[in-house]
């Protein structure tokens, strides 16, 4: 900690509390400062340090302390103006506005005095000669604040016509208030209208795009754009996560997780601010935090979820019933004591309202990694209310259930199984007196379905309830389903074995007449699937005579079947699924086109009999060979398909797998953002199949590598950052967590968040740092490196950039070796004393890209190494120039500038034998030379070199074909090469000047 000794060291000391985190610690160091500042007995100093405790208590959760600092202030104002410099006097000016909407904060000071302060505001203002802006501004938040809308929309009207000056608030804060009116007002499209300068970045503050992102949440919801409220709430929840101050903000993103479907995040929010729920510094943003508490706990208690556990204020454990009563008591009181301050019940209307909302989506998919919370399993709904009530109606509702359960199961609906259900309790209410053999052996058979694996004695059963019923071939096919069964738990010898003698029996059942196609097909294509499950489960290449007796069953399905099916969609069923068959075995075959030909022909055969649902599994199987064949088109085509038929029938985790191959697909032909939104999907999708961890994982690391290829740094970073928390090289491979880490460092960087870009690049440094093939580690290192030195950490950026060195050398990348030695020297030039180790680090680049010339053997490598080598002599250049300081003797100087000549020249002339494609660093190494020798005092010299710039874009706008750089370039080097040209001119028009008043001299002497 910095000692304070003096004024400057007291300036040091809160430039460094400045920028240390927000919060009680970053205040309690201002108070001390506070107490220093009056050891100096310097008047400025404490005014320094008052505001200073202002600002670190404005942009904190103790903003109720604003206010003594403030009289302390305002008073050495009125008693000596003159110890005020002009910043401060600014300074003084500009918290006015903080104390305003500070007094509004807190509901025990009067509006009286709320009203008398804007008063003095204005009057004070206007004897600094400062525009109304900023106090028109105020008024307009005391309006809107007390429900006064007339004054409000005066006030809003008045603050707009002003002048801004230098009292207004910065244009990024002003669009947020001119934009949250509208909102407010129920005008959604025009305040995103307002706000988009800022959510595009045209105009930032220390609190926006922060607070902007924020309240664009609610209303993108309201318009329908979804999508751009995930992608604020992603990029704004970042920005506000480590800012104490900004607990409205804050406020905002929870309410966003309770309208979206997303309340297990909103759980996660509330977990990471606990202090949140009691901080008292400014009771209207802990309303704002307490009203959204009450939406969040009462959308989980509407759930069902009222009894778990959640996130509170300390001390106890709540549930969230419990926290939404508390919450909302809480939230009352404080509105009603705003209101009976306010004399309005404007404030607590707002709060109701705010408490009430109703989702605006049913579940909006944010990429990031969040358990959903368990809605309880509602019990079965009843066939019908007297069914379920056990009378006599029951059986008069029997015959229409059975009838639609029939029909479900005879044209292969989805939810027969479910149908059948619901026939057998309506039967309980009769004690089965309706039911006879045949419903009862359909009734099991759909139970045996149900369960699976488990299924095989209700199959028997239900096989013994068809022979009763005389069905003696449906009876063959429901004891071929239990031997079925048998081999899904890998009893595969076992289930051929049980199969055997349905498949004789049926077969002489059919030849007699005594059975139908459809029963019999069931029988040959229940022992068919036994011998593919032995195909499936074959521990290596499968045998030829594995292949064959599955081949040869499956043919006999379709020799039974095809001429036949006529309208009967289950026959038409068994085509389908035989060819499938074949399908597989002709590509474990070797054969993957047939096999492709074969997948698609039975998709369509299940598509054409109104039965997509079935085509979706062969769909990914056609999209899987036609990846492995090379032809993505049709592989695309599949997933679409597979996804369009799959419809809401859909298992999860095979609609995540299906978007994630999509996804990949499409990304593999560039089209990031579609690619994007299938990652997104997927990763919703695994989460909801409870494979967030493995499967989802994977899908959130595609989907931050899909975000950073659009540039979209921050939202990328969030999922990214959620991918790592799951991904395992155990579970995932190396490679993905280094790529992971590597995507993340680059977002970082592209965020400003240097020294975590660092740590993410050194992690996935030291993985790769075991890889046998070590560019990736080299690469690594050299970002890691970059990230250091921009976080100002320079020793170990140079430690970094010197191993990033060796690697390259060993892997005989001489560009990689010279750019780690060019960044190295500038390094060396910021260190005190570092002058001569930075010449000798550039001097030694440009000797490395010389030999690797010498030796280099085939045009494009000479190519780029002497493109490499121009770079380097400009850096050189560059960098020799920096080194003359002002302090140094002109001699020291003048030999510096020199050198930084030379070596400049060497850049324009190695450019030069690079031709038209060298021209844009050519005359950036021209125009660096010419101001140089201007410097020196070479006029002459730099007006040589500002023409021969001119002419090198002589043909710029005459010539459709010139390739001597993009047009932007072209300008620009042409207005510097004028600007060069006129401080010639002027150089040496001062120079004759000069000569002519010493030739005078002379003359007089």
């Amino acid at each position: 900690m910095t000692a304070i000794t003096d004024f400057d060291s007291l300036r040091r000391a809160m430039a460094e509390n400045g920028e240390q985190p927000e919060g009680p610690a970053r205040n309690a160091r201002a108070e001390v400062l506070l107490v220093e500042a009056e050891r100096l007995n310097i008047p400025l100093a404490v005014i320094e340090a008052l505001g200073h405790q202002l600002k670190v208590y404005n942009y904190s959760s103790e903003k109720d302390k604003m206010f003594v600092p403030f009289a302390r202030l305002l008073r050495m104002w009125d008693e000596r103006p003159e110890d005020f410099d002009a910043h401060e006097t600014h300074s003084l000016h500009w918290v006015f506005k903080w104390m305003s909407a500070g007094m509004l904060d807190q509901p025990h000071i009067p509006l009286a005095s709320v009203e008398k302060w804007l008063g003095e505001m204005e009057h004070r203002y206007r004897l600094a000669g400062h525009s109304e802006r900023a106090v028109r501004g105020a008024e307009f938040s005391v309006a809107a604040h007390v429900g006064d809308v007339e004054r409000a929309e005066r006030a809003f009207a008045a603050w707009l016509a002003a002048d801004r000056d230098s009292m207004a608030d910065c244009h990024a804060c002003e669009l947020h208030g001119q934009g949250w009116w509208r909102a407010e007002r129920g005008r959604d499209a025009e305040a995103l209208e307002l706000w988009a300068p800022v959510l595009e970045g045209a105009y930032t503050c220390a609190h926006e795009p922060h607070s902007v992102l924020a309240s664009s949440l609610v209303p993108l919801l309201r318009l329908g754009r979804p999508d751009e409220a995930r992608a604020n709430h992603l990029r704004g929840f970042r920005l506000v996560r480590a800012m104490e101050s900004m607990r409205g903000a804050y406020a905002d993103h929870v309410e966003f997780c309770a309208l979206t479907g997303n309340e297990a995040r909103g759980l996660e929010l509330l977990a990471e601010r606990p202090a949140y729920f009691t901080d008292g510094g400014q009771p209207r943003s802990r309303l704002d935090f307490l009203s959204v508490v009450v939406l969040l706990m009462e959308r989980l208690s509407a759930l069902g979820l009222g009894g778990q556990r959640v996130p509170g204020p300390a001390g106890r454990v709540w549930t969230a019933a419990e926290l939404a009563l508390h919450a909302r008591e809480e939230a009352l009181a404080l509105a009603a004591r705003f209101d009976a301050r306010n004399g309005t019940s404007h404030v607590g209307e707002r709060a109701r309202a705010r408490m009430s909302q109703q989702p605006l989506v049913e579940r909006l998919p944010l990429g990031v990694r969040t358990a959903r919370p368990p809605v309880p399993a509602a019990a079965p709904p009843a066939p019908t209310a007297t069914a379920a009530a056990g009378t006599g109606a029951g059986a008069a509702d029997l015959p229409a259930l059975l009838a639609e359960a029939r029909r479900l199961s005879d044209t292969l609906r989805p939810h027969a199984v479910e149908a059948w259900a619901a026939v057998a309790v309506a039967a309980e209410g009769t004690e089965g007196a309706a039911l006879d053999a045949r419903d009862r052996a359909e009734i099991a058979d759909h139970r045996a379905m149900g369960l699976g694996a488990e299924g095989a004695e209700t199959f028997e059963l239900a096989a013994g309830l068809y022979a009763e019923a005389g069905d003696l071939g449906e009876a063959l096919a429901a004891r071929t389903r239990a031997a079925y069964v048998r081999a899904l738990t890998g009893e595969i010898d076992e289930a051929l074995a049980a199969v055997a003698e349905p498949y004789d029996r049926v077969l002489a059942l059919y030849a007699e007449g005594g059975t139908e196609v459809r029963q019999a097909a069931g029988v040959l294509m229940g022992r068919a699937r036994i011998l593919m499950r032995r195909v499936h489960e074959a521990d290596g290449p499968v045998a030829e005579r594995v292949l064959a007796e599955a081949e040869g069953a499956v043919r006999e399905v379709l020799a039974l079947v095809e001429g036949r099916a006529g309208d009967d969609v289950r026959l038409v069923a068994r085509v389908a699924e035989g060819h499938a068959m074949l399908a597989e075995l002709t590509a474990r075959s070797g054969d993957a086109e047939a096999g492709a030909e074969l997948f698609a022909r039975a998709a369509a055969e299940f598509v054409g009999a109104g039965l997509p649902w079935f085509a979706v599994e062969y769909e990914a199987r056609l999209a899987a060979l036609a990846h492995h064949l090379g032809d993505m088109t049709e592989a695309e085509r599949a997933l679409r398909a597979a996804l369009e038929h799959g419809g809401g029938f859909l298992e999860p985790a095979g609609r995540a797998q299906l978007h994630l191959q999509l996804a990949e697909v499409v990304g593999g032909r560039g089209q990031a953002a579609e690619a994007a939104e299938h990652a997104l999907e997927a990763a919703h999708w695994a989460d909801e199949a409870g494979e967030g961890p493995t499967f989802g994982a994977w899908a959130r690391h595609q989907l931050g590598g899909f975000l950073v290829r659009q540039g979209r740094w921050a939202e990328a970073a969030e999922v990214l950052e959620s991918a790592l928390a799951d991904l395992t090289v155990e579970t995932h491979g190396d490679g993905a967590v280094v790529q992971t880490q590597w995507w993340l460092g680059d977002c970082l960087s592209e965020l400003g968040e240097h020294r975590a870009a660092a740590e993410r690049r050194l992690q996935a440094a030291e993985t790769a740092r075991h890889w046998p093939e070590q560019h990736d580690h080299a690469t690594l290192a050299h970002l890691a490196a970059e990230s250091l030195g921009q976080a100002g950490l320079h020793a170990d950026a140079d430690r970094a950039y010197a191993r990033a060195g060796e690697l390259w050398r060993c892997l005989g990348n001489v560009h990689g070796l010279v750019r780690s030695l060019r960044a190295r020297a500038w390094l060396a030039l910021r260190a005190q004393d570092g002058t001569g180790a930075a010449r000798e680090l550039m001097a030694d680049a440009v000797g490395e890209c010389a030999d690797a010339l010498e030796v280099a053997d085939d045009e494009e490598t000479r190519l780029r190494l002497v493109f490499e080598l121009g770079h380097t002599h400009r850096q050189f250049g560059d960098l020799l120039a920096r080194s003359a300081t002002e302090d140094a003797d002109d001699d020291s100087i003048r030999a510096a500038m020199d050198e930084a000549l030379c070596q400049m020249s060497e850049a324009v002339a190695v450019f030069v034998s690079l031709g038209a494609a060298a021209l844009p660093p050519r005359t950036g190494a021209e125009l660096a030379a010419g101001w140089l020798e201007t410097d020196l005092g070479r006029p002459a010299e730099a007006a040589a070199r500002a023409r021969a710039v001119l002419a090198a874009y002589a043909d710029a706008e005459t010539d459709p074909g010139f390739e001597g750089g993009d047009e932007e370039t072209v300008r620009a080097r042409r207005a510097e090469a004028e600007q060069l040209l006129q401080a010639a001119a002027e150089a040496a028009e001062q120079e004759a000047a000069q000569e002519r008043e010493a030739q005078e001299r002379k003359a007089q002497e």
